[in-house]
């Protein structure tokens, strides 16, 4: 039984719990859009269903995906629906949306300096998905260096600092995402592997309903500041109709491969050896403009998931 819910966004896009959080407080649906925030759900609700038939025989369930689609055909009255939108997820590269955003706020705040090695680090972050640009970026965002293990007070003072990105999110309302961890590529050794805690408990976390709003957020303008959100969407920005040398790159290799000519694409995607991720948001030459954020955990290296979904949200988006 799939675990539904759909909701109507504020302007400012408050945080959406997802249907699944028992706690939740769904606010009430105006009468005059109900029906296409029903319609919304419906569609998200197809997507799922499609995927998970086409991949059944290969054992691919319910707990392994998750979807988040955002509405923005109307800007100021954006429409969200989502599957699973509240589980929390290791995100992989997809924190770095949330590290580039802290980034520019922290920029636009005079906590931090313009640089030109801060800016390389940032392009290579969010571009090209570096891990250690990533690095370079978390140290600078929370003054804390990968190293030997800390004595236990020294380990403290340093876990508070690198929740400094953590705090802020929270300070905005975000809620059951965890982004204190750097990204790594044969994994954390020394303070950082003792801060991800005896089983990785500590793991970054991330939802699709959290992902969705915050890059929806930067495409309309209200991340940080309407500048500062530009030049994000700016990193952002995939050229799918491109020749790559990887055909698993950003552009090329997850949410594009359903996109045809005309669309544009903007995106930040994440790949491990258990999870395949894309945040995307999408404009069509129809003005269909929409975000969607779809995670899969356990099938990292089935390409055709993503985009199954993507294919059914583009050909129902029309009729809503």
């Amino acid at each position: 039984m799939f675990i539904l819910g759909f909701c109507l966004l504020g302007q400012m896009l408050p945080l959406i719990a997802s249907a699944q959080d028992r706690n939740a407080k769904t606010p009430p649906v105006a009468a005059t859009v109900e029906p296409r925030a029903r319609a919304l759900q419906g569609l998200v609700d197809e997507a799922a269903h499609t995927a998970l038939a086409r991949f059944a025989a290969k054992g691919f369930k319910e707990g392994n995906l998750a979807i988040t689609l955002i509405d923005l055909r109307d800007p100021q009255h954006p429409m969200q629906a989502s599957f699973r939108g509240g589980e929390r997820i290791y995100p992989a590269s997809v924190v770095k949306l949330f590290y580039l955003t802290a980034e520019q706020r922290w920029l636009e705040d005079g906590k931090l300096k313009e640089s030109e090695e801060l800016q390389r680090a940032t392009r290579d972050m969010i571009v090209d998905s570096l891990n250690e640009a990533t690095h370079y970026v978390v140290d600078a965002l929370t003054d804390t260096t990968s190293g030997p293990e800390l004595p236990p007070a020294e380990a403290q003072a340093w876990a508070s600092k690198r929740n400094a990105v953590n705090r802020y999110f929270t300070s905005l309302g975000y809620e059951n995402i965890n982004v204190n961890q750097k990204p790594w590529c044969e994994g954390p050794y020394g303070r950082e592997r003792v801060f991800l805690g005896p089983k990785y408990e500590n793991r970054n976390k991330l939802t699709t309903d959290a992902t969705a709003r915050l890059l929806a957020e930067i495409v309309t303008g209200k991340a940080v500041t309407p500048a500062r959100s530009a030049g994000m969407m700016e990193l952002l920005k995939r050229d799918y109709a491109g020749k790559s040398n990887d055909p698993e790159d950003q552009a090329h290799g997850f949410t594009a491969l359903a996109l045809s000519p005309g669309a544009r694409l903007w995106s930040k995607a994440g790949w491990t050896s258990t999870t395949r991720h894309d945040a995307a948001y999408i404009e069509l030459p129809n003005g269909a403009r929409f975000v969607l954020v779809t995670f899969t955990t356990d099938f990292a290296n089935e390409r055709e998931i993503i985009p199954t979904v993507a294919r059914v949200v583009i050909a129902g988006l029309d009729s809503i």
